[in-house]
């Protein structure tokens, strides 16, 4: 059964996102993955079954891969172990659920690409860079480019867009430490994820990482390495010069461009046809990249 909406009686609902509904539980926040599937920053109406479950598994995946890089937000994920005001909701919450700690997120998403693709790919044509930084002339769609690059973004509210901005504004936001740090440690991270979905048959073209502060350190927070956040490719189709197929929600962005909808909200319902097969997609990629596909 789909889960496009919490609602836990007694419990502080903090903030509901465009796919996450977090709440606040005692010195911890609670983060609950729905089934909301979010397309060009507007929430759909129709709910991917499993979906929240397969990003709850392939966060928690990613975090324990990649805590001796940079750490993490999670305290517990077994919802046996979670406080006792949590019990009555054990249903909804078991396994897409995390309890976290408290950390402040940097109002910038630490954005990385290895390849030219999406609104990078637009840019460019545009251009000739992403985020004001200059890549070489001749690029084909899709292509590899020469070193992965650090493109961030604002952060847009429910229904806003996200828009691109340079190095430099995030320097102005966040100060040069905070700024050059959270630039170092999300194109670590990038690559070290990228080289081995390389080895489990997905390219991850390019990928978006919060990060946030909690006691002064800066922390790796949210979702990680998700069909939500990240553009995966199946390595074995790869070819520049053309869109490539996907196990993210390219697929219904490009469902979306096919009917015309003007991106504003609401947005449209999908044919069950397409829900179903974005489902498969994230499933194979998760399978892929853990493993396992049991959700």
């Amino acid at each position: 059964m789909s889960l496009f909406k919490t609602d836990f009686p007694g419990l502080y609902l903090l903030h509901r996102g465009k796919v996450r509904d977090i709440y606040k539980v005692g010195g911890h926040l609670l983060i609950v993955a729905t089934d909301r599937l979010s397309a060009f920053d507007v929430v759909l109406p129709t709910p991917i079954p499993d979906k929240g479950r397969i990003l709850t598994q392939m966060s928690l995946f990613w975090f324990e891969k990649l805590k001796d890089l940079v750490p993490n937000h999670l305290v517990q994920t077994d919802v046996t172990q979670f406080p006792e005001e949590l019990k009555p909701f054990s249903k909804s919450l078991e396994g897409r659920s995390m309890l976290v700690k408290e950390a402040k997120p940097l109002p910038v998403e630490c954005i990385v690409r290895g390849y030219i693709a999406g609104s990078g790919w637009k840019d460019y044509l545009r251009t000739g860079s992403v985020c004001g930084i200059k890549l070489p002339e001749g690029m084909l769609e899709s292509q590899q480019l020469p070193d992965a690059v650090f493109t961030p973004s604002t952060k847009a509210d429910v229904g806003s867009h996200d828009e691109n901005i340079s190095f430099e504004q995030v320097r102005k936001l966040l100060g040069k430490d905070v700024a050059e740090k959270a630039r170092d440690i999300s194109i670590r991270l990038y690559k070290t994820a990228a080289d081995y979905a390389r080895q489990r048959g997905v390219i991850i073209a390019d990928t978006k990482f919060e990060l946030g502060i909690s006691d002064g350190e800066l922390i790796l927070i949210d979702e990680v390495l998700t069909p939500d956040s990240s553009r995966f490719w199946p390595a074995e189709d790869y070819s520049p010069g053309r869109s490539q197929p996907s196990f993210d929600k390219q697929f219904v962005r490009d469902y979306l461009e096919s009917i015309s909808w003007d991106k504003k909200p609401p947005g449209p319902e999908l044919p069950a046809d397409i829900a179903e097969k974005t489902r498969q997609r994230y499933l194979e990629a998760l399978r892929r990249l853990t493993g396992s596909a049991t959700v």
